[in-house]
């Protein structure tokens, strides 16, 4: 079973598991091809976070963050939010196709070269795909302040506006990238011939990274998070990621007897606002562990979460404002026939990256670092090497050990937000994935199109009502028998496919 963002997308990891590929093939073949046609999204510029898991036992987390330039210029006030300053982080998301590969050959059994992968995604960006709504939207969305990025509009608006939806779009230098890395190795993206040209563009344009920011670039593995919630264990990437976040609001949720309400009922939505509160007071802890000590234990201990359960009022909400982190991305999962089960985020943060076009590359650059804060006594304080707080927190649930559930969404603070609203209709309402994807939803605080800090409620659960502003997510379940049924948002472009054992 597969479900992406991009039915183009979909069907690239679908025709990898029908030849015989594993999953975390097939999410390499998805993550490849959904940088070339969702590019206002994610792309090569970018990171990921992925979660593995599969019937042995085995569970882990792919940490594929970008680190900040070791030389750093010296911000007074704030960290520009677009253009070559902003572009301060190295991307890791080619590295952690990589490590995926990898991880695949020596656990899965996987077999299929890397270039295969890449085969769909080439093809795409030389010959050309059809221009998604959702593509032609955020084109114009930035249309006015996206003419000053470096490179931009000759890439993305070549005739001086945004390309209507169902035009065909071209990258011929994206293809071109992207067949070198088929060609010499994902590790060329950083050391080889491509990593060469793109510290030059880099480096031309004024962004802070060198070729040794590049070459220092490496995906790291690490044990996931976890908690027990009515029978599943909810794993969650570690910090620098929010994964905390979301894994606190189950907790939570976990000491209310939400089975007793309406699904989408006021009583269910009050008791996640209030718990999503509860849960993000803390979460401006959260930054690199390499660098500020993370207390995971104790912010997920039963009785803390105890505590912040107790301390909601089922009759009135807790004041709010706080700050609001903006971003987007895409969720993809994966899972086969051996039960080997993926769950992945890929990003450039905001929508479109920093803008920056780097060279010739046809890479369009993320704007991470902008996450940093430039107040040296901040936990997220900005310093050579470090990662930023993250809000990537793809999620996949164990029952009796085995995969059972993946899931994940785009939205930055949204995501937690959104999940909390999927995960409690999956698992205490019994819902199909469609079904749990469908529901009206919320969205707690400030966005990129509405300045208040407010609680935004969908109206209702039918297409006019949704909004893409909470979120786009997808979500595989596993039963018992290791039948997979899933789906992806009707908010947007995405596509589940199942793929069936005598494929």
């Amino acid at each position: 079973m597969i479900t992406s963002p991009h039915a183009l997308a979909s069907e690239a990891g679908a025709a990898i598991l029908r030849a015989g590929g594993n999953a975390l093939e097939a999410a390499i073949a998805i993550g490849s091809t959904i940088a070339v046609v969702y590019p206002h999204f994610c792309g090569l510029g970018g990171d990921s976070v992925w979660i593995v898991a599969d019937r042995s036992g085995r569970k882990t987390c792919f940490l594929g963050i970008g680190q900040a330039a070791r030389e750093l210029p010296d911000f007074n006030g704030s960290i520009p939010l677009r253009g070559p300053l902003s572009a301060l982080t190295s991307a890791c998301a080619v590295d952690a196709w990589r490590h995926a590969h990898d991880y695949s050959a020596r656990h899965w059994r996987g077999k299929i070269d890397f270039s295969v992968l890449l085969a769909d995604a080439i093809r795409h960006a030389e010959v050309g795909f059809p221009v998604t709504r959702s593509l032609s939207f955020w084109l114009a969305f930035r249309q006015a302040e996206a003419a000053g990025w470096p490179g931009f509009a000759a890439l993305f608006m070549p005739d001086g506006a945004a390309p209507k939806t169902g035009s065909l779009f071209r990258q011929e230098n994206l293809a071109l990238s992207l067949s070198l890395i088929a060609r010499d190795g994902p590790r060329s993206f950083y050391e080889g011939e491509l990593g060469t040209r793109i510290a030059a563009g880099l480096q031309a344009v004024g962004s802070p990274l060198t070729s040794d920011d590049l070459k220092a670039t490496r995906t790291r593995e690490a044990p996931p998070v976890s908690l027990s919630y009515r029978g599943f264990e909810l794993l969650a990437p570690p910090p620098p990621t929010q994964g905390l976040s979301t894994l606190a609001i189950m907790g939570i949720l976990a000491h209310f007897d939400l089975a007793s309400q309406k699904a989408g009922s006021a009583d269910h939505l009050h008791l996640c606002v209030e718990a999503v509160k509860r849960a993000f007071l803390e979460r401006g802890g959260i930054a690199d562990p390499d660098v500020v000590p993370q207390p995971v234990e104790e912010w997920l201990s039963t009785q803390h979460l105890a505590q912040a359960a107790a301390s909601i009022d089922p009759a009135r909400a807790l004041e709010w404002p706080a700050p609001f982190r903006s971003g987007d991305t895409v969720f993809f999962a994966a899972t086969d026939a051996e039960g080997g089960s993926v769950s992945v985020l890929q990003s450039t943060y905001f929508d479109w990256g920093s803008g920056v076009v780097v060279g010739d590359t046809g890479i369009l650059w993320q704007n991470r670092g902008a996450a940093f804060s430039s107040d040296p006594k901040h936990v997220n304080a900005i310093a050579p090497g470090k990662r930023p707080f993250y809000t990537l927190n793809p999620g996949l649930g164990l029952r009796n050990g085995r995969p059972a559930l993946l899931y994940g969404t785009q939205g930055a603070d949204g995501q937690p937000q959104t999940l909390a609203m999927v995960l409690t209709r999956l698992i205490d309402f019994d819902e199909e994935p469609a079904a749990a994807l469908a529901g009206p939803r919320f969205l707690l605080g400030k966005t990129f199109s509405d300045s208040r800090d407010s609680l935004k409620l969908e109206s209702d659960a039918g297409e006019k009502a949704q909004s893409p502003l909470a979120g786009q997510a997808g979500v595989i379940v596993i039963d018992e028998y290791g039948m997979a049924t899933g789906a992806h948002d009707p908010r947007g472009d995405g596509l589940a496919i199942g793929i069936s054992s005598g494929a």
